[in-house]
């Protein structure tokens, strides 16, 4: 370790706050410092690769070290390093931008906000759900439903639509304009004998009678992520969003597809909301929208929504709703060429390809592990649930911290995968350009550490 980064290491926790970590393990055992990457790798501060299965935070879809992007983002800060879109001020990058991404996104989404990332993109539709109701006399639908375990993001908001309880200790969340309904995870969640189908009808039946109950009048929206990525990584059984969608359409409801993990790729699709027969009316994108090389969020709408909008305006005057860096020049310019990336190395194919391949090694490995109770996931995302007992489902004890204590022994393998405490499971969601070779390290570093701590 060079001279530099052993001291920066040391001076780290003397001077970050570092987000979702836990301060006192911090100053006893430092920083895991990264100072570099290239394809599915990444190298610590002591010269060390490690295979990077989580893809930073579900988000190098691209793979590291793409000269491509740097390139692009050094031209387009030469010609213009910033400039606002206050004001309709707009710049080329951005018009472009929002032409691609209405070409690759699900059918009716028509018009483009962008942000900084995805907590602002799903801030940014709770404002946009509220000022349409607003605008069409109904200004009592405030209300938003979101579910146990959703991760939606951390801003005041978007942490009080986040069903994970960690976020809200010792902050006073969630706020009370949230509405929570069931995880629809029938592994979990289901009652004794019931099938996947009685427990899709019952979630579903539970959402109309809270819809009845608190009166469609008070409620603006629902936030979904297709599959819900730090939550555990759940999909809902078959079904249940078109039910959903049905049971919202009839409440004059807005449906919200939080694609911020599921777009781009990740689940072997370009967006989850159509893999999943899910009909949003707005979607909140980000990460692997710019590969995670430029902080950036896209949030798209109906054409039906920015029309109400754009009414409003005729007596409102400007949208009061922005960011300083809304629609950056370099980092739109970013984003057009990580989707040209995608597209010209068909990465979305390979992540449904390489994604069938990973989840076939998982269930080869673990479908009758007696630690291993369900292997869940698409594409190049995937969730190993671990067990105290595969009979009664019985999951461990946080306060053991087996996801944790099995994530450590992969890194010490040369492998890196998140722990989520909170649902006792293994997340995965590697670059989209993970070979299957490198698939296969992965496996057998999990296999190996699973049967070595548990």
């Amino acid at each position: 370790m060079s001279q530099d980064i052993e001291q920066l290491t040391q001076r780290d926790a003397e001077v970050i706050l570092h987000p979702a970590s836990s301060i006192t393990a911090l100053l006893d055992g430092g920083p895991d410092m990264i100072v570099s990457g290239q394809g599915c790798r990444v190298t610590d501060g002591s010269g060390r690769q490690l295979l990077d299965a989580v893809g930073g935070l579900w988000c190098v879809n691209a793979g590291y070290g793409r000269v491509e992007l740097a390139e692009v983002m050094k031209e387009a800060t030469l010609q213009l390093g910033y400039y606002h879109t206050f004001s309709n001020a707009s710049n080329p990058w951005q018009v472009k931008l929002a032409d691609k991404l209405l070409q690759l996104a699900p059918n009716g989404m028509d018009k483009v906000f962008f942000g900084s990332g995805g907590s602002d993109a799903n801030d940014t539709l709770i404002k946009i759900a509220w000022h349409y109701h607003t605008l069409r006399g109904k200004p009592g639908k405030t209300r938003v439903i979101a579910r146990e375990q959703a991760y939606h993001g951390t801003s005041i908001s978007t942490a009080s639509l986040t069903g994970l309880g960690g976020f809200h200790k010792e902050f006073p969340l969630p706020l009370d304009f949230v509405l929570r309904v069931e995880c629809p995870h029938h592994y979990t969640r289901a009652r004794p004998d019931e099938s996947e189908d009685q427990f899709c009808d019952r979630l579903i039946a539970e959402i109309r009678d809270l819809i009845e109950r608190e009166g469609a009048d008070t409620i603006a929206a629902f936030f979904a992520e297709p599959i819900q990525a730090a939550g555990g990584i759940i999909e809902p059984p078959a079904g249940y969003y078109p039910k959903l969608g049905k049971l919202l359409r009839d409440n004059d409801i807005l449906l919200v597809s939080d694609e911020v993990v599921c777009g781009y790729g990740r689940l072997g699709s370009w967006f989850g909301a159509p893999l999943l027969d899910m009909e949003p009316d707005m979607i909140a994108t980000a990460k692997g929208l710019t590969s995670g090389y430029f902080p950036m969020s896209a949030a798209m709408m109906r054409h039906e929504i920015w029309e109400v909008l754009r009414q409003g305006s005729e007596k409102l005057g400007a949208f009061s709703h922005g960011y300083t860096y809304s629609g950056h020049p370099v980092g739109c310019a970013v984003a057009l060429t990580n989707l040209m990336l995608l597209e010209n190395e068909n990465l979305v194919e390979r992540a449904r390809e390489h994604g069938a391949y990973l989840h076939r090694q998982l269930r080869e490995r673990f479908e009758q592990h007696e630690r291993v109770g369900e292997i869940r996931g698409r594409g190049l995302i995937a969730g190993v649930q671990l067990v105290v007992d595969r009979a009664t489902r019985t999951l461990p004890d946080a306060a053991d911290k087996w996801p944790a204590k099995v994530a450590a022994e992969v890194r010490r393998r040369g492998v890196i995968v998140r722990p989520l405490p909170s649902v006792g499971t293994l997340a995965i969601s590697p670059p989209l350009t993970i070979s299957k070779s490198e698939i296969d390290e992965l496996v057998d570093a999990l296999e190996q550490s699973i049967n070595t701590v548990l």
